[in-house]
């Protein structure tokens, strides 16, 4: 029954996007259907309707693609897998997101002549909602690539091949870095690092080049777009703010008090966010000292009868805020602040108020794409890197920023994500690994040895399908 309503909610999902795709505009707060209740998305230019006929939407290369074919109004603005497995078997493997440049598992020596061999050729992105992102190592990093060992060919060792989610084109209005590795917002591209002095013109710069590479890799433009094209779409991108508004047994989101949904995360009444607000390491430029209590969507709902849906999301928040964590070898943390072991709650890397990401652009390894995690990560490529120093050898699954900067200390670290709009955009995580909320939940608990209660993990996951 739950694969069934899973398929049914999506399906709805998918005629709702073919829908909007028809259209010239998208309903403000138009509701979307997942598995968890509704999501909604707000204007924050005043709740107009959305404009889905400008260059968002429009195909600005050769193959067919648009922002929109990988960034989904129904699914959090990326993509999910049921929705992938659908549009495939809805177009027979034709959909523009079905192109061999990134969206099969290698980009030479595959075959996409059948049905069954497109099945097999876009398997990672069917199956885990992943393209390949293809990277060179810098010319001047602190290691080299002693071998790939890739299942699906592409075990280049100059340009690596990565499989990544897409990340949400919403919300971006609290981002303190563009992409998983941050590369859109990093010195070592010509793009500019977001901070608290140039933000937002930071951000809107480094979305301007984020969709030229976009344009030019992805949808393999053959000339790039004009400025004005592309500050449309980040214009656009920074227009949205998207959460879940309702919940199947919980109800409205924003009833009893609450302030759930997408109105009040995109509304002036939430708290202001900055480019460093509530950072725990003291990197808020205000001087305001860190809260644990990131969260306060559902205050109201504390004293909610005990078996009411409504009460397991309170509960789930109070776990989110208040559960201590040890925090142990996470780089770009423990290592950064030589600290064997640091006291924590999740807040401590998903800091800003009400949103749930961190505010500075801060790269840490959690362990997501380590050969030690305890996920299954044997889809994925094996990267072994040997230090040009030392000699150290390690092996990952993705480098992460390493790709970026060329030091050996960055190896495997990422951003982590903006926490709204969670329950419709699975699988999580920046490779898939984890295939629902539940996942995500066993893999903090075991990584850090949290140990939660089964209670607890029951209500986290409710909070965050909240969200």
């Amino acid at each position: 029954m739950s694969k069934f309503l899973e398929l049914s909610s999506f399906t709805i999902a998918a005629l709702c996007t073919a829908f909007v795709a028809g259209a010239q505009t998208l309903p403000n707060l138009f509701p979307f259907p997942n598995t968890s209740g509704l999501l909604e998305t707000q204007n924050v230019n005043g709740g107009k309707p959305l404009d889905t006929s400008g260059p968002f939407f429009q195909s600005l290369g050769t193959n067919g693609r648009t922002c929109a074919t990988c960034h989904r109004p129904a699914e959090g603005w990326s993509v999910s897998t049921a929705e992938l497995q659908l549009r495939f078997l809805l177009t027979m493997g034709n959909d523009p997101i079905f192109r061999t440049v990134d969206g099969s598992t290698c980009n030479h020596g595959v075959d996409t002549s059948t049905l069954g061999a497109r099945s097999r050729a876009y398997s990672l992105l069917l199956n885990k909602g992943l393209v390949r992102i293809a990277i060179a190592v810098p010319p001047n990093a602190q290691f080299e690539v002693v071998s790939v060992v890739n299942p699906y060919g592409c075990s280049e060792t100059d340009v690596l091949s990565m499989y990544r989610r897409p990340l949400p084109a919403t919300n971006l209005r609290f981002l303190s870095a563009v992409m998983f590795d941050g590369r859109e917002s990093s010195a070592q591209t010509g793009t500019q690092p977001v901070t608290y002095a140039t933000n937002p013109a930071d951000l809107r710069a480094d979305l301007v080049h984020q969709a030229l590479d976009a344009t030019l890799g992805h949808a393999e433009a053959a000339a790039p777009p004009s400025q004005q094209q592309l500050g449309a779409i980040a214009d656009f991108e920074m227009s949205l703010a998207t959460a879940q508004a309702y919940d199947y047994s919980a109800g409205d989101l924003t009833a009893g008090g609450a302030t759930g949904g997408p109105v009040s995360l995109g509304s002036v009444t939430m708290p202001a966010f900055f480019v460093g607000i509530n950072d725990p390491l003291g990197g808020n430029p205000k001087g305001i000292p860190f809260t644990p209590a990131v969260f306060h969507l559902y205050d109201s709902w504390a004293n909610a009868p005990s078996q009411s849906a409504r009460a397991a999301i309170a509960r789930g928040q109070a776990v989110f805020n208040s559960k201590p964590i040890v925090i142990t070898g996470v780089a770009g943390l423990n290592d950064s602040l030589n600290l064997a072991a640091i006291p924590g709650t999740c807040g401590t890397c998903h800091d800003s108020p009400d949103v749930g990401n961190h505010s500075l652009p801060v790269a840490l390894n959690i362990g997501v794409g380590d050969l030690s995690s305890p996920l299954d990560l044997s889809y994925l490529p094996v990267i072994t890197l040997r230090n040009k120093t030392t000699g150290e050898i390690k092996q990952t699954t993705d480098p992460g920023r390493a790709l970026i900067t060329g030091q050996w200390a960055d190896i495997g670290k990422g951003k982590g994500p903006i926490l709204r709009g969670l329950a419709s955009r699975a699988p999580y995580f920046h490779n898939g690994s984890a295939a629902s909320l539940d996942d995500v939940v066993a893999f903090y608990d075991k990584r850090f040895n949290i140990g939660l209660t089964a209670q607890e993990k029951r209500d986290l996951v409710a909070f965050l399908k909240s969200l």
